[in-house]
Order: C-alpha cells, then sequence, then structure tokens
C-alpha cells in the first residue's frame, strides 16, 4: 500500500488528535477548522478500510487497530520534528519561537529580567511568555518550556533545576508590634498567618540537627504569590516569602525577618519541557541561560 502526500498529512492531524483529545483541540493546536480535522481522519479510515477512533458527543477513544497505527503516526511526527531541529542547530544564530508558561509573582520578579536579557543577546528568538498560576498541560496547550516549583514525574516530560530560591519568615512591623516577635517554633502556633494555598499548609523549620513542622492557620489566604507577601506587609498575619519578594520591602522597613537564626525550606526551581525538546539549539540556549542569569540574581541578593 504506498503513501501519498496527502496521506502523510492525514497522519500527523490524525496523531494530534489522540494527543490532544478532540478534534477541536487538534484543529486549535495544528492551526486548522474542526471541519478539516475531520476530513482528514475520515479519509485516512476509508483509504484503510478501518476504523481507527469509537466516537461519542463527549469523548473518542482508539480502537484496537487506532492504538497501533497512532503509534507510526506518532513516530514520523516525531521524526519531522528530528529533522526540522537538526536543521535549526546547523544554523549559526538561532531563531524561531519559544512558548513559555512561568508563574505570575516568580515570573515578574525572576524571569522576566532574565528573558529581557536572553532576547537582547538573540534576537531572532521570538518568546511567547504566559504567565499563570495554574499548572499548565504543556503537551497540549504547545508550551516549550514551563517553569515549577517542582519536578513533576511525568512519563512524557524532562525536567531541569534552573535554581534554588531562598525563603525567610516574615511579619509587619505593625503586626510584630501588636503580638510579639516569636523566638522559638512554640511561639507561632499562637500567631496568626497568611496562608498561600498553591503550597503546604505546613512550614518546615530546622536548626542544627532539630527540625519543626508548624500547622499555619489564619483569616486570610491566596493561591497568588504577591497577594501573599501584600497580606503579610498589610499586618494579617506572618508569612513564608521568597526572599527575592521581601527584600526590597525589608530595606523599605515595611517588613521584618523574625527567628532568622532557624532555616526555612527553600524554593527549587525547575524548568520542564517535553522529551526531545533539549536537542533545540534555541531551547537549550534559553536553558543554560536562565540557569545562569537565576544563579547571578541569588547570588546579588545574598550580600
Amino acid at each position: 500500500m504506498s503513501v501519498t502526500f496527502e496521506q502523510l498529512k492525514s497522519m500527523v492531524v490524525f496523531a494530534q488528535v489522540v494527543e490532544q483529545g478532540s478534534f477541536s483541540a487538534a484543529a486549535k493546536h495544528i492551526g486548522i477548522t474542526r471541519a478539516v480535522v475531520s476530513y482528514h481522519v475520515k479519509k485516512l479510515e476509508k483509504h484503510l478500510g478501518l476504523s481507527l477512533l469509537n466516537r461519542s458527543t463527549r469523548s473518542l477513544h482508539l480502537t484496537e487497530a487506532g492504538e497501533q497505527y497512532y503509534q507510526r503516526c506518532h513516530n514520523i511526527a516525531e521524526q519531522a520534528k528530528a529533522a526540522n531541529l537538526q536543521i535549526e542547530n546547523l544554523k549559526q544564530e538561532p531563531e524561531g519561537s519559544l512558548k513559555i508558561s512561568c508563574p505570575v509573582n516568580a515570573g515578574l520578579q525572576t524571569i522576566v529580567p532574565a528573558i529581557n536579557e536572553f532576547r537582547r543577546l538573540y534576537p531572532k528568538v521570538n518568546i511567547d511568555l504566559v504567565l499563570s498560576d495554574e499548572v499548565v498541560n504543556i503537551i497540549q496547550d504547545g508550551f516549550d518550556l514551563a517553569i515549577r516549583g517542582a519536578a513533576l514525574n511525568d512519563s512524557g516530560l524532562q525536567a531541569a533545576k534552573l535554581t534554588t530560591l531562598s525563603t525567610c519568615l516574615c511579619g509587619a512591623p505593625e503586626y510584630l508590634n501588636k503580638y510579639g516577635r516569636p523566638q522559638k517554633p512554640a511561639d507561632l502556633d499562637a500567631h496568626q498567618w497568611v496562608i498561600y494555598t498553591a503550597g503546604s499548609s505546613t512550614l518546615q523549620l530546622s536548626k542544627g540537627s532539630r527540625s519543626f513542622s508548624i500547622k499555619t492557620k489564619g483569616g486570610m489566604s491566596t493561591n497568588n504569590a504577591a497577594v501573599r507577601t501584600a497580606f503579610v506587609e498589610g499586618g494579617h498575619g506572618l508569612g513564608r516569602v521568597p526572599l527575592y519578594d521581601a527584600l526590597p520591602k525589608i530595606n523599605a522597613g515595611k517588613l521584618e525577618i523574625v527567628m532568622p537564626d532557624y532555616d526555612l525550606q527553600d524554593i527549587d526551581v525547575y524548568c520542564v519541557f517535553p522529551k526531545g525538546a533539549a536537542s533545540s539549539k534555541k531551547l537549550r540556549l534559553l536553558i543554560d541561560y536562565l540557569k545562569q542569569n537565576l544563579a547571578k540574581q541569588e547570588s546579588l541578593r545574598a550580600r
């Protein structure tokens, strides 16, 4: 059975339908209409004489033949990507586009300054930076890279550690003058906290060989890191705040570090990307640059 150019297109479209989970999502990802996606899948099934998908109004599932055929279609699409990357890497100056996902506050404070400098060095690399505190689906949403506070166990992704961000325990002078400055872990039980719902409600402290777990509670909570810092600054309770966010406010007298002789758990920052994507020259350059720039930022804050 010969393979035509038109069938190759249909095979790639079919692979995207499976990976995106629906005809509409595949159409959006590829940049064509849903009708064209449906046309390619139907034409492929007619050519093969087999049904590849079981469709319902709410979902679709691969048939046995579809499961086997999808693997071949996926491999063809991956080989085409690999060919493009190989040619891209031969170019002296990297070019193309990178779509990046990053948490809002960490992005504004650390990633945006780094990408500003990266784009000056490599002006032919177009950057689409999406700031969101939601965990995006990297493959389905077409991201090349996502910045996250943890390496996720996902078989379809790879992760590389970018940096470690220091944190500190803070309170507003107004709050501390009213409720007292804690000196030891047991004192923290009497305090109110600004709860960051995207993180753990248990605070981990250590001093020497001893470690302590503090269950935090309070009347103010948020899923946004910048809002958390604003609530702490507003005197609503204590909070564990990244040093990049706290330091300017500490220097301005709006926040104070409490219990500085105790160590808090730092934040390991990772970049997460699809398997095989690191063979892209522009992505490798970006990851390497982020590592260097973020390390430089942490070094300056530590002074």
